[in-house]
């Protein structure tokens, strides 16, 4: 490292001491550990820039604490150095990048795929839900955020980038070719599972799928259909304000969320009774795939006693993200509020428990169940860590299927006589 290197890191250092220093002394927080940590992270840099057994990259090293630090509060938090930043404005100016159509979050230290949109790259690849990416285009993801993954996924359309895959019940990854394309919202899919009860299917919460669910639920009633299954299996994309509109379409009262951050102002989401356009039964289907705006929508249904929510906990990821640039060109993907259930519980902590649980895989079916759900044994060194049987995503939805038992028990709750108050 060069002197000039050395101290730039010593003045570095010095002023972190002195910043934590004057601020205890001024008395402008009286949270003293904040200023303690201050301090040990300059110690730090300090005794690597000192003691360590080689010359250390210095910037490389505070990049990688810098990652660290906001992968420590969420798996939706990131820190994109200046060039990865600058790539991440090109990518999104452009509005011809190509996409894979993976919805990503973190678990085990890995980066995790949620949920998959129909044909879409990671569809055709064979990509599902519950797949751990072990490295993207090279790199492992032990160390990367959700930001990088997608900065480095997304692209040129008709481009590819290779994915080292561990599926469920493998060791080891699998290397998988993901080719980039211009991928297009996806459509509700309608389906009708008896004479008087209609699906719809949602890939995603997109801006303006709530009033497109609006003219399907009017269009059902014309038609004489009394019931709606709402799937949101597989459903992690779209902003929150369209699982409000739905939810509002089906709740008369009540509160559906809340929205609370440590600088953002509160702001509490109630039903709005001239917006229901549905008054008849409705069941909703979740499973560990369901993220984002659609865990809202459940919960909604789920706490104002509206409908049966079936399935599995859903995964727990609504929140909000703040886009913060640094002085230096760097950028922070920051979660800034979260979204809580009308019952005070934060959705990102405790995701969304159905009204009538139901495994994604039949208890009884050993052989499905085993060839699902088994963890692999301890991966190599370097290896990402095997899925677990419990709190991740299943294999996403099989709707109208002998194979899907919580589409079955939604149909049976929904078929079930109404009982009357005595």
């Amino acid at each position: 490292m060069s002197r000039a290197a050395r101290i730039g890191i010593l003045c570095a250092s010095i002023a972190i001491f002195c910043y934590a220093g004057i601020g205890h002394v001024l008395g402008r927080t009286t949270d003293d550990k904040a200023y303690k940590s201050l301090t040990v992270y300059g110690e730090v840099l300090q005794k690597i820039q000192q003691d360590y057994v080689d010359d250390p990259n210095m910037r490389t090293v505070t990049a990688g604490s810098l990652h660290g630090m906001l992968e420590s509060l969420d798996a939706q938090s990131s820190y994109l150095t200046p060039r990865e930043y600058d790539e991440y404005k090109k990518k999104l100016a452009n509005t011809g990048t190509g996409e894979t159509g993976l919805t990503l979050s973190k678990r085990y230290g890995y980066v995790i795929v949620l949920s998959v949109l129909p044909d879409s790259p990671g569809t055709q690849a064979g990509i599902r839900s519950g797949d751990i990416f072990e490295s993207i285009g090279g790199f492992t993801t032990r160390d990367m955020s959700v930001g990088q993954a997608m900065n480095l996924l997304n692209g040129q359309p008709g481009t590819g980038i290779k994915v080292g895959v561990i599926r469920r019940g493998k060791a080891t990854p699998e290397e998988v070719d993901l080719v980039r394309a211009k991928v297009a919202t996806p459509k509700i899919i309608v389906q009708k599972a008896d004479p008087d009860i209609l699906v719809l299917r949602l890939p995603s919460l997109e801006a303006g799928r709530a009033d497109e669910i609006r003219n399907r639920l009017l269009d059902a009633e014309k038609q004489g259909i009394h019931k709606v299954i709402l799937d949101v299996r597989e459903c992690g994309r779209g902003p929150v304000s369209e699982a409000i509109s739905t939810a509002r379409l089906f709740v008369p009262s009540g509160m559906l969320t809340t929205l609370r951050g440590q600088t953002v102002s509160t702001q509490v989401f109630s039903a709005e009774p001239k917006q229901v356009v549905w008054k008849n039964p409705v069941a909703v289907l979740i499973d560990a795939t369901t993220s984002g705006a659609a865990e809202v929508l459940a919960s909604a249904i789920a706490a104002n006693h509206r409908g049966d929510v079936v399935g599995e906990r859903t995964f727990g990821l609504a929140s909000e993200q703040k886009l913060i640039t640094l002085d230096d060109g760097a950028a922070l993907i920051l979660t800034v509020a979260n979204y809580y259930n009308p019952g005070g519980k934060a959705i990102i902590e405790e995701g969304v428990t159905p009204t009538e649980v139901v495994r994604a895989v039949p208890e009884d079916d050993s052989d499905t169940a085993e060839e699902d759900t088994a963890p692999a044994s301890v991966p190599e060194k370097g290896a990402a860590p095997a899925p677990q049987t419990q709190k991740e995503p299943g294999l996403g939805p099989r709707p109208l299927s002998p194979e899907d038992p919580i589409f079955h028990r939604a149909l049976d709750l929904l078929k079930a006589p109404v009982k009357k108050a005595a």
